[in-house]
């Protein structure tokens, strides 16, 4: 069986559609798995053990291009596909596999897809969490009605990126880091906006507790969150400064995947570095503020959830429509550090 996946445009997205990957190759392990995916997302393909190839959506993300869409569709036509797999909602998602003359189409009921997919599945919030409606694809449409058919959450095949120890260690040394330490990760940015992101002020804190109990702390973001890392290393007691490494904005895709599983434990926002600290077998802290764990949790085996009870959360706004992001504020480092020491069984001092 050939299979293709039009896959996701997210980081935290496309590492959850793993579990997707993972059911199909245990319903059907002689089967080759191709991805089709924007060229970022080529680096995480290639550490899913159950992907055989990476095809290169050349196209950006909300760009329609109909005529290129059929050209790309029927070029994939000779490699004979049997099924496609559809994962975002929109119409022009759904073009390529109908122009490859793919059998079967499958995915759920989105924007003008009937006729494009073959097998539209009506029931989506029928799932609560986005990656049981991943893997609820893999299955027949009659087997799979709800969340209770696949078993719960803890039921699913969970991410797991393989880690090249080789490339680990040159990440370190091209980095100048070493294990000699225990180490934290922090990752304080977020795509989606402010309110996602836990305060610098709050961070620095949780940072310098866990310097003073023997641990290094490693900051990891993209180019955009530089400023934010600078400015949570300025506020870590200067005596503890050499022992925070800013990597944000420095390092590639691949790199951070790698120095994100050498850390014991990461304290994250919602963001696509959760979903990957998760998947290289991290002790996951995650911080919410206007979204919900109720969604996309990070699925890790060891996970503490942080956030506030505040009236108006969760929002999913990206900013706070009130201006005071309390859902933020008001989660106190003293939260983390205990969501922490439960997860590793170090003393925690009061901040």
């Amino acid at each position: 069986m050939k299979i293709l996946i039009i896959g996701p445009s997210w980081v935290g997205d496309m590492v959850m559609s793993q579990s997707l990957y993972i059911t199909l190759k245990n319903k059907h392990p002689k089967a080759t798995i191709d991805v089709m995916a924007p060229a970022w997302c080529k680096p995480i393909l290639d550490r899913m053990p159950e992907v055989n190839n990476a095809i290169e959506m050349p196209l950006t993300h909300g760009q329609f291009s109909f005529f290129e869409r059929r050209k790309l569709g029927q070029a994939l036509s000779g490699e004979q596909y049997d099924q496609a797999y559809i994962l975002p909602n929109s119409a022009k998602s759904a073009l390529i596999p109908f122009f490859a003359k793919i059998p079967k189409r499958i995915g759920w009921k989105g924007e003008m897809r009937y006729g494009l997919l073959n097998d539209l599945r009506p029931n989506k919030k029928s799932f609560q969490y986005m990656v049981e409606r991943y893997v609820a694809l893999a299955f027949p449409k009659k087997q799979m009605q709800d969340s209770a058919s696949l078993g719960g959450l803890d039921n699913l095949a969970k991410p797991s990126l393989f880690i090249d120890a080789d490339k680990q260690l040159q990440a370190l040394k091209k980095f100048n880091l070493n294990q000699n330490k225990p180490i934290l990760g922090l990752c304080p940015g977020a795509e989606f906006g402010p309110s996602k992101r836990w305060p610098e002020e709050h961070y620095a804190k949780v940072a310098n507790e866990m310097i003073n109990q023997g641990y290094q702390v490693f900051l990891f973001g993209s180019a955009k969150d530089a400023l934010v890392t600078d400015k949570i290393k300025s506020l870590v007691a200067v005596s503890n400064q050499q022992a925070v490494y800013n990597l944000a904005g420095t390092t590639n895709l691949i790199e951070a995947v790698d120095l994100l599983a050498a850390c014991q434990t990461v304290v994250s926002n919602d963001s696509g570095l959760m979903h990957i600290a998760a998947a290289v077998g991290c002790r996951v802290v995650a911080v919410y503020g206007s979204t919900s764990p109720r969604y996309t949790p990070p699925l890790a085996k060891a996970v503490e959830i942080a956030h506030t009870d505040i009236g108006c959360r969760p929002c999913f706004k990206r900013t706070c429509r009130f201006g005071h992001l309390k859902c933020l504020t008001e989660l106190q480092p003293k939260q983390v550090l205990l969501s922490i020491q439960k997860l590793n069984a170090i003393k925690v001092a009061t901040c």
